[in-house]
């Protein structure tokens, strides 16, 4: 077997463990919590409407399982897959593995949107609309920066993502000012937070059609986006239509964004550490990394849930999580990735 059949038979493996994985927590996820159901008996239940098993399954069971936890657990894996495959699609297009969906302003802008929309009482739908609205605006402002000071530099492009967040996040305070204290602002502080404490059935038919339609998109995109990640001139000279590409991939990582923070505030680090641990198990290369990226983002957002909802009586929010997890993992994946090059 050749080096690179070799290669290629150890990614697809390590994205089939990584499938496995993601579908043994989530089942173990379903029976975790204050009231707790054996990982045998939740498989039973989740096998109950085809086949009714020994024991049947009460209406408490049935409720803590499909109506309780199913529609967070999916909206945990749906927000964790969108988020990772964003920050990898962008860390990939800008051709920067210290680009996110959080540091190019996206999560900002969406924030924006959505407090906003809260502050003018906007349906569900237009919560989602705003966010995208404004997450799309971020990006659109970070790319006419950057392109202006300097297209090809790496750091006025990180610089552009921080200038933006900031301006995003001041509008963000500005609409908190002016909200109700009574009413609205906590509303929106909670929000802000990122939480799926709410989750229900209509929230993950929210995030669904956006996260899985832009997902799919952007996984048939991943070659071109390979060739994207060697640079425009050479992404050109083999017959990519670099500008109108990026645009359609910059808005689709808006329309994934602006879903997530739509129906579960904002969440940071998942789209700047989850790349790079995929990188880590599987190369560069996009038309792997890509996919193994979703399964650990949806994997750790998934576990970093469950930590949320069962580690103290009251609940965690998510946003202050991912902060305390993210940034000591992403300092030790920094470290190995900086030995790895070293040892090249």
């Amino acid at each position: 077997m050749s080096a690179v059949a070799f290669s290629r038979y150890g990614s697809r493996a390590t994205i089939a463990t990584l499938a496995i994985l993601l579908l043994i927590v989530a089942v173990v996820s379903l029976g975790v919590g204050r009231y707790d159901i054996p990982f045998l008996r939740v498989v039973e239940i989740l096998w109950s409407p085809i086949s009714p098993p020994a024991v049947p399954v009460t209406a408490t069971e049935t409720n803590v399982v499909f109506t309780v936890r199913m529609p967070r657990i999916l909206l945990a894996l749906l927000a964790g897959a969108g988020l990772a495959l964003s920050g990898a699609t962008l860390q990939g297009v800008f051709r920067n593995p210290l680009v996110g969906p959080q540091v190019m302003g996206v999560s900002s802008g969406a924030a924006f949107g959505g407090t906003l929309a809260i502050l003018l009482s906007f349906s569900r739908y237009g919560l989602l609309g705003s966010a995208f609205a404004f997450g799309l605006s971020a990006l659109v402002i970070v790319y006419a920066l950057n392109g202006i000071v300097a297209r090809r530099n790496i750091l006025a492009l990180v610089l552009a993502g921080v200038v933006v967040s900031g301006f995003f996040g001041a509008l963000v305070s500005l609409v908190q000012y002016l909200a109700d204290t009574e009413d609205k602002l906590p509303a929106m502080v909670f929000w802000l937070l990122g939480s799926f404490a709410t989750a229900n059935w209509e929230k993950f038919w929210l995030i669904a059609a956006p996260v899985v339609i832009g997902s799919l998109l952007l996984l048939g995109l991943r070659w071109r986006i390979n060739l994207l990640s060697i640079g425009d001139e050479d992404a050109r000279a083999l017959g990519v239509n670099v500008e109108p590409l990026r645009w359609l991939i910059l808005v689709l990582v808006s329309c994934i964004v602006a879903a997530q923070v739509a129906v579960s505030g904002i969440i940071g680090w998942v789209g700047l550490v989850v790349p790079h641990m995929a990188r880590m198990l599987v190369g560069p290369d996009h038309r792997v990394m890509m996919p193994a990226s979703l399964l650990i983002g949806a994997l750790y957002l998934l576990i970093i849930d469950t930590i949320a909802r069962t580690a103290t009586s009251s609940e965690i929010p998510l946003g202050i999580l991912t902060a305390l997890i993210g940034t000591p993992v992403f300092a030790l994946v920094l470290r190995q990735t900086q030995r790895g090059a070293r040892g090249l």
